[in-house]
């Protein structure tokens, strides 16, 4: 794993129209007028952040790698800079680098370099260039002292960070370690061929690949990134932080905050307004039921009683450091993916894995080899066993108090005497 920085990153997720974008903003806003250093991060496309960015074509002050956006300074803010994704132009970067590392291969097969003008995205391309552009932003050498980063709706959210993981698995599985050794008699067969090994260029693509990914893994599992939500108080809000809280906990990223956007004021004369006040102060008493189990803040931003205008700092913000958790509800969640030697009072190992939000209809798991496939909430995860574990059989599971309690007990056939 690639080393921690010192940046912290605010991953700003939540319910499809809540206003995260702005509330997203406002927060980096915040943070700025503070003398924190900070980056706006976004992939909104549309008229809200438009005036903070410069024409087309206009330098910017900051200079990043090839493909990924280019922060720009905000007027009227020493330390605020923004940067939109620009999946198109991320896209067409990576694949200008892999065609030029993989020149003589595409020769020895006849094939015509591709133009730049040829390159479109592909389907997926939004997500990588949020990570690439991630990975630049809150890396080792980054510049910043706090990243907002706007993220999708939450259940994309929850796929788009739990993608580099992913990919990584993958490519162990397709270039297994053990495979490596046969790569020291490659140069001896690309002498005899006259040409290079195409072999060869799969595990140097690969080893980038996981470099690459290592790097973005880091950064969404470092201590100084936390997530907020923002919902509207509505019907479907708690049902939305519920999906949250079970997604982030199965991936192991930290909920710090929950934001309870265009809360509308009690005490209205006017029977409809007074009616959707009294709703949202209904869905606001089950958000704060879940936020206290799980001991996160909970923060009510005021309705503005206008549409947001376009810019920075026209709405309430979220706090931006990671905050210290609130104090812990009836039930606190165990210390995450924890093992337990109960072997010598019970015979077995219990793997406590905290799913708050899950419910058994939804949540499912299978031991495959040294792997354990685990559904939750609409989610997968799959996860190598400890190695303790590697050496039991399932013996049953139960889901209690928002965390699943997985039984090992040891293998006869594979248990040391």
């Amino acid at each position: 794993m690639a080393a921690l920085t010192a940046v912290r990153t605010l991953l700003v997720t939540g319910a499809g129209g809540a206003g995260r974008t702005c509330v997203a903003a406002a927060t980096a806003a915040a943070a700025a007028r503070s003398g924190t250093r900070t980056l706006l991060l976004t992939g909104a496309a549309g008229a809200a952040l438009d005036p903070l960015l410069p024409p087309a074509g206009t330098e910017g002050p900051a200079v990043s790698a090839a493909g990924l956006p280019q922060p720009y300074g905000v007027d009227g803010f020493d330390s605020l800079y923004v940067a939109r994704i620009d999946p198109a132009a991320s896209f067409r970067a990576g694949a200008l680098d892999l065609q030029g590392r993989i020149g003589s291969l595409l020769a020895m097969l006849g094939a015509a370099p591709l133009d730049p003008e040829e390159l479109t995205a592909l389907p997926g391309a939004d997500a990588l260039a949020m990570l690439r552009a991630l990975r630049e932003a809150a890396g080792a050498d980054a510049v910043w002292d706090l990243v907002v980063v706007d993220l999708p709706p939450v259940a994309e959210a929850v796929r788009l960070l739990a993608l580099p993981e992913q990919l990584r698995r993958y490519l162990r599985r397709l270039l297994p370690e053990d495979r490596q050794a046969a790569r020291a008699l490659r140069p001896v067969l690309a002498q005899l061929a006259g040409v290079p090994m195409p072999a060869e260029w799969a595990y140097e693509a690969a080893s980038r690949a996981d470099h690459e990914l290592d790097a973005v893994q880091a950064v969404i599992e470092d201590p100084g990134t936390a997530v907020a939500v923002v919902l509207t108080p509505g019907a479907t809000a708690p049902a939305t932080l519920r999906t949250a809280r079970t997604g982030l906990a199965l991936h192991g990223h930290r909920l710090a905050a929950v934001a309870a956007n265009r809360v509308l004021p009690t005490g209205s004369a006017d029977p409809f307004l007074a009616g959707l006040s009294a709703d949202q102060q209904d869905a606001l008493k089950q958000l704060a039921d879940q936020c206290a189990t799980d001991g996160v803040p909970l923060y009510e931003l005021p309705h503005l009683g206008r549409a947001p205008q376009a810019g920075l700092g026209d709405g309430p913000a979220v706090p931006v450091a990671p905050p210290e958790p609130a104090a812990p509800g009836p039930h606190p969640p165990s210390a995450p993916w924890t093992v337990t030697d109960r072997l010598a009072a019970d015979g077995w190992f219990v793997w406590t894995l905290p799913l708050p939000g899950a419910t058994r209809e939804g949540l499912d798991l299978v031991r495959r080899g040294d792997e354990l496939v685990l559904d939750a909430g609409g989610f997968r995860r799959i996860v190598p066993l400890p190695s303790a574990l590697r050496r039991c059989t399932v013996a049953g599971a139960a889901l209690r108090d928002g965390a699943l309690a997985v039984r090992f007990t040891p293998d006869p056939e594979v248990w040391p005497r």
